[in-house]
Parts: structure tokens; sequence; C-alpha cells
């Protein structure tokens, strides 16, 4: 079954005709919000919200390894990841939607791995490719079929968070080959894959990064709402798309 984990500015899937929604208690804690089941064109699917679905879990304190584990129990094979990100290449637009190949990790102080207590064997996943290559081109095949266009691949930078990050930083984060910025994904990925989940994100430029375009005197947060609505509907039909297409 393919499950869907929505960011900032995708806290429902307004096309999911919802069966149930169901609170969830893991072994990690509880997840961000109720799991919601439904399905869309007759397929089954799940939905669950990152930052809740009041938006009030900030980046850093999202519970993701009782989101991906809740998922997974539930019945979850695949997962499509949502992300708001910044750009820093000069061609990713605001308003432009990609799906990255791979990801440089930021973060820090987060539980990053369900192999970590004093009774568990040191375990080490492949992370050589962080997406999974099949569910990515799926996700390509959705925005052909919903007749939109993205951005195949880039370098998806995941900094810790809530704040946004200095002019210099970004410097820093393009010179280690990053194409755009965001707060989650990570340990969203690696988790995925150490649960044995295909995973892919759809990511949604809906700013430039500090210090880039009309960014360069501060990012206009204001103005970050008229671009994201219409991205996240796009976003939307492509999803609908997707989950004919998956196939689980």
């Amino acid at each position: 079954m393919l499950a869907i984990i929505g960011g900032t500015g995708f806290s429902q899937l307004s096309n999911l005709r919802i069966t149930h929604r169901q609170v969830m208690r893991t072994p990690y804690g509880e997840p961000s919000g109720p799991m919601t089941f439904g399905t869309i064109n007759q397929r089954e699917l799940m939905f669950l919200a990152r930052h809740g679905y009041g938006h009030t879990i900030p980046p850093h304190q999202v519970n993701y390894r009782a989101n991906l584990w809740a998922l997974r129990d539930q019945g979850a094979t695949s997962v499509i990841a949502v992300t708001s990100v910044g750009s820093i290449r000069a061609d990713l637009v605001p308003g432009t939607l990609v799906v990255p190949d791979q990801i440089i990790d930021y973060t820090y102080g987060r539980d990053f791995t369900y192999f970590d207590g004093k009774d568990k064997a040191v375990t080490h996943i492949d992370f050589t490719h962080p997406y999974s290559e099949k569910l990515r081109q799926i996700l390509l095949a959705a925005v052909k079929s919903a007749n939109e266009t993205c951005v195949d691949g880039g370098v998806h930078a995941i900094t810790q968070g809530p704040r946004l990050e200095t002019a210099a930083e970004i410097n820093r984060i393009e010179r280690d080959g990053a194409d755009m910025v965001g707060m989650t994904g990570m340990p969203e990925a690696a988790l995925a894959k150490e649960l044995g989940l295909a995973y892919a994100t759809i990511a949604v430029v809906v700013n430039y990064a500090a210090g880039r375009g009309n960014s360069r005197d501060g990012v206009p947060l204001e103005t970050i709402g008229t671009v994201m609505n219409p991205a996240m509907e796009r976003v939307r039909n492509i999803l609908e798309r997707a989950v004919e297409l998956n196939g689980d």
C-alpha cells in the first residue's frame, strides 16, 4: 500500500475519500497525528501530516521514527513524501516541482535510527541512493500523466531548523553540491530505508534560499503562501496519478 506524508502546506489530501482515521501507538511514541485511511480512484492509501494536522510540530521535533514505524505497521510498502524547499540553483524558480535523487544531511540531535539500543546488533544500511529509483520513476510518470512539469533529479540539503539559513550557510551548502534546501526529509529517508520501505520525495520550491533571487535582503516569508498554494494543488493532481501507477 502507498502512504503519503504531507509537509508544510499539505496537511490533507482533498481528493482522498476517507474511510477511517486511526490513532497509533508505537515503540517509539506517538506519530504526528492519527493515520488517515482512504481511497483515490478505488486505490487504497494512507496519509499522515508530518507536522500534525494543525501544523504545530516543528521539523526538529517531528517523531520521524514513530511516523515511519506506524506506516509500515499498517501495511505501507511505499512512501511518497511532500516537502517544501528553498531554491539554491538559479533555474529552480519558486513554484518549481522537483523529484530529487540525492541528499546531504545537516541535521543533528534527531532520533535517526532504529538500531541504537544496547540490545541491538550494529547494523549499517547502504544509503548510496537515498531514494527508491522505482518510486521516483513512478512519480515522474505521474507528473507526465497529470500534464505537469517537474525537474528530474537534484541534491536536497536538509538543515536543522526551525530558523532559516544565513546567506553564508547557503553559500557553503551550495559549495557542498546542493541544489535546494529544506528542514525535513532526514532522518525520514534513512528510517524508511531501515524499514525496507520504498521512499521518494516531491519537493516544492516555495522561495529562494537566503542570499538568492528575491531573498538577497531576506526571505519574504509573507509571500510564500501565494507560491505554495497553487503548487500544492499541482502536487495533489500528481499524487492522484501516482496512486494509480504505483500498483500496490
